[in-house]
C-alpha cells in the first residue's frame, strides 16, 4: 500500500479513537455518587458542566473536521503535514481532559464519607465570607477541595486554565490535615480574599498609591517596596482578619510556624511576607478593624516564639524599617477608596460591627444558651465567634473541632434543602402567558 493513504488511514483511525474516548467522558451529573448535602450549589455544578460541555463539543467538531480533511485532500498531503496537525489535535483533546481532571478532583472527594458534607458547608462558608452588605460586585460560584500539602491555594473564577478557556468558578484547595480543627476558616478566607481583591480590583488600586511611596527617601523606602511586592498577598490577609477575627492571625500562625531561617526570610521575589512580618501586619490590620488589647498581646506572644536575637543585622534593620512604616501602612489599607467601591473606604464596605471582639463574646454567650442561635449564625461570623472564644479560652481545641464538624454538616444540609425549596417553588409557579397567533 502507498504510503500516503496508509498514513492517511491511521490518522483517520486514531482521530475517530480520540472521538470514542471522548463519548465517554459523561457530565458529572451522571458518574458522581455523593449524599445530596454533599453536592456542589446549583450554580456552581450548572457553571462547571456548561463550560466543560463546550470544550467537548468544541473538541468534537475539530476532530470531525480532521477526519473529513483527512478522507478527502488529506489523504494526498505529505504524512509529515498530516501528522503535525493530528498532533495539535491530540494536544486539544488533553488539554480538555485536564480540564475535566480539574473538577473531577472537586467532584470525586464529595463522594467521602463526612469530609463530602463538610466541603458542601465549606462552600456555603466561602460564599458567606467573599459577600458584603452592598452590592460591589456580582459574585461567583465556589467549590473547595481537599489536597496533601501545607499551605491554600485558589483558582479564581474567569482565570485561564490549562489549555486555555477562563475558569467558570472559583476552586479553594484547603490542606486536608486541617479538616476539621482550628485555622481552617483563616486559610479558607484568606483565599477568598484573593477572589474578592480581583473582584474590586483593590491590588491594582493600591499600588498606585504605593508607587509614590516607594520614591520616599530615607530607610523607610525599602519597607515601601517590600510592602508594593507583597501587597497581594496582604490584601487577602486583610480579608481574613476583617472576615473571620482574630481567627485569622491565630490559624496564620500555625501555618508559619516554620524554622527560624524561613520565618525570617525576606525573599524579594516572593509575593509572600516574611512569616515574622506577615504575622505582626495580621495582628496590626486587626487592631485598626476591631481595637482590644488582644492584638498586641498575639503579636507579643509570636516575638516570644521567634524573638529577634541573633538574625542577620540587615534582615533585622529591614525589619525595623517595616514595622517603623506598619501604622501608615495599615491605615492606608484600611482607608483605601478604590473606584470599585464607588467612594466607600474599605472599612465603610465591611461589616465590623458584629465582629467587634465584645460582641462576638456575647454571641458565643448566646450560643451556649441556644444551639438553634449558633446555627442561626451567618458562616463567616461563626468562625470569627468560634475563633474569638478560642484566643479567650472559653473553647477547647477538641470542642471547636466538634463545633466547627456540627456547623459544617449544618450549612451543608441547609443549602441543600434551601435549594430544593426554591426548585419547588418554581416548579409550583403557572407558567407565563403566551399568545397564540392568530392563522391567517
Amino acid at each position: 500500500m502507498p504510503a500516503r493513504p496508509l498514513a492517511s488511514l491511521v490518522l483517520e483511525h486514531e482521530a475517530r479513537a480520540l472521538l470514542t474516548r471522548l463519548a465517554r467522558v459523561a457530565p458529572f451529573a451522571l458518574r458522581e455518587t455523593m449524599v445530596p448535602a454533599a453536592n456542589l450549589s446549583i450554580p456552581a455544578l450548572a457553571a462547571i458542566e456548561r463550560f466543560l460541555l463546550r470544550g467537548r463539543r468544541e473538541l468534537a467538531r475539530l476532530v470531525s473536521r480532521y477526519i473529513t480533511w483527512i478522507r478527502g485532500r488529506g489523504r494526498f498531503a505529505p504524512p509529515s503535514l498530516a501528522q503535525r496537525r493530528f498532533t495539535f489535535l491530540r494536544l486539544r483533546f488533553n488539554a480538555v481532559l485536564t480540564q475535566f481532571d480539574i473538577f473531577s478532583v472537586v467532584m470525586t472527594q464529595r463522594s467521602e464519607h463526612e469530609i463530602g458534607v463538610w466541603l458542601s458547608g465549606l462552600d456555603v462558608a466561602a460564599a458567606d465570607a467573599l459577600a458584603l452588605p452592598r452590592a460591589y460586585f456580582s459574585p461567583p460560584a465556589l467549590a473547595v477541595y481537599l489536597d496533601r500539602g501545607h499551605g491554600a491555594a485558589i483558582r479564581r473564577v474567569r482565570t485561564r486554565l490549562p489549555g486555555g478557556g477562563p475558569s467558570p468558578i472559583a476552586v479553594i484547595r484547603i490542606p486536608r490535615e486541617r479538616m476539621v480543627g482550628s485555622g481552617i476558616a483563616s486559610s479558607l478566607v484568606h483565599e477568598v480574599g484573593h477572589q474578592a481583591a480581583a473582584l474590586l480590583d483593590l491590588v491594582a488600586s493600591l499600588r498606585e498609591v504605593l508607587r509614590g511611596l516607594r520614591a520616599t527617601a530615607g530607610p523607610q523606602r525599602i519597607a515601601w517596596q517590600l510592602f508594593d511586592r507583597w501587597i497581594s498577598e496582604i490584601v487577602a490577609d486583610f480579608w481574613s482578619v476583617a472576615r473571620v477575627g482574630i481567627a485569622a492571625p491565630m490559624g496564620l500562625m500555625a501555618v508559619v510556624s516554620l524554622p527560624r531561617v524561613f520565618v525570617f526570610r525576606i525573599d524579594t521575589e516572593d509575593p509572600h511576607p516574611a512569616p515574622w512580618v506577615r504575622v505582626k501586619l495580621s495582628c496590626a490590620m486587626g487592631d485598626a478593624l476591631y481595637p482590644h488589647p488582644q492584638w498586641q498581646a498575639l503579636a507579643a506572644l509570636w516575638e516570644s516564639f521567634y524573638p529577634l536575637d541573633g538574625i542577620d543585622p540587615v534582615v533585622r534593620d529591614t525589619i525595623a524599617a517595616l514595622e517603623a512604616t506598619t501604622p501608615a501602612f495599615v491605615n492606608l489599607i484600611v482607608n483605601h477608596r478604590p473606584r470599585s467601591l464607588g467612594g466607600h473606604s474599605l472599612r465603610e464596605a465591611l461589616d465590623l460591627e458584629e465582629r467587634q471582639p465584645a460582641r462576638l463574646q456575647a454571641i458565643y454567650s448566646t450560643w451556649r444558651r441556644s444551639r438553634r442561635a449558633m446555627r442561626r449564625t451567618p458562616p463567616a461570623l461563626a468562625f470569627a465567634v468560634l475563633g474569638q472564644a478560642r484566643a479567650d479560652g472559653r473553647l477547647t481545641p477538641e470542642q471547636e473541632s466538634a463545633l466547627v464538624a456540627e456547623l459544617l454538616t449544618y450549612w451543608a444540609l441547609r443549602s441543600t434543602l434551601d435549594a430544593s425549596e426554591a426548585c419547588a417553588a418554581a416548579a409550583a409557579r403557572p407558567a407565563p402567558a403566551v399568545e397564540t397567533p392568530i392563522l391567517q
